[in-house]
Formats: structure tokens, C-alpha cells, sequence
């Protein structure tokens, strides 16, 4: 039987490699506009860490990397599926 290897993925804050099973995906689809954990299009992920998604320079991280301007109203959004998303620290390779 094939084996396959896991899809591994940087997390934009720390730039540690981690499976693409544990990170938080944002992406921003050209139609449907900012969506979190599904849609086609330019992806960010970010992990578990509390030093990755409560960064200062988060908000510009994600600009960057989506090359797109983030609403205040994604902001407030995005700090409320992270205090969804469990916090439990991955370990990078």
C-alpha cells in the first residue's frame, strides 16, 4: 500500500513547518472574499501557538501574505475563531 506524507505548510508568524492538519487556513477567494478552514485561492496559515496568533504584527502578516487589505470587521472575527481554536503548541520541523 502507498504511504502518503503529510502536506506540510508554514505558519506566517513563526515560519516553523507544520502538517497542514494543525494550522488555522485563511483564505481569500477572488468571489466569496476572506474564509477560514476551506476555499480555493492565496492561503495563510497560522499555528496553534498563543505567540503566533496574538502578534502584534499579526494583521500585517496577513495583509502581506493575502495580498489584500483586511476590514476591521475580519479582525474581530479572527480573534473570535481564535479563541475557538484549541491552544495547544505544535511542534515544528
Amino acid at each position: 500500500m502507498i504511504q502518503k506524507n503529510p502536506v506540510m505548510r508554514i505558519c506566517i508568524s513563526c515560519r516553523k513547518t507544520y502538517d497542514r492538519k494543525n494550522l488555522l487556513k485563511i483564505t481569500r477567494d477572488h468571489t466569496q472574499g476572506i474564509m477560514f478552514h476551506e476555499g480555493m485561492g492565496r492561503s495563510a496559515y497560522i499555528c496553534k501557538s498563543k505567540n503566533c496568533y496574538s502578534d502584534s504584527k499579526i494583521k500585517k502578516k496577513l495583509q502581506k501574505a493575502l495580498k489584500t487589505f483586511l476590514k476591521p470587521e475580519f479582525i474581530e472575527i479572527f480573534e473570535k475563531e481564535i479563541t475557538s481554536y484549541n491552544d495547544y503548541p505544535n511542534k515544528g520541523i
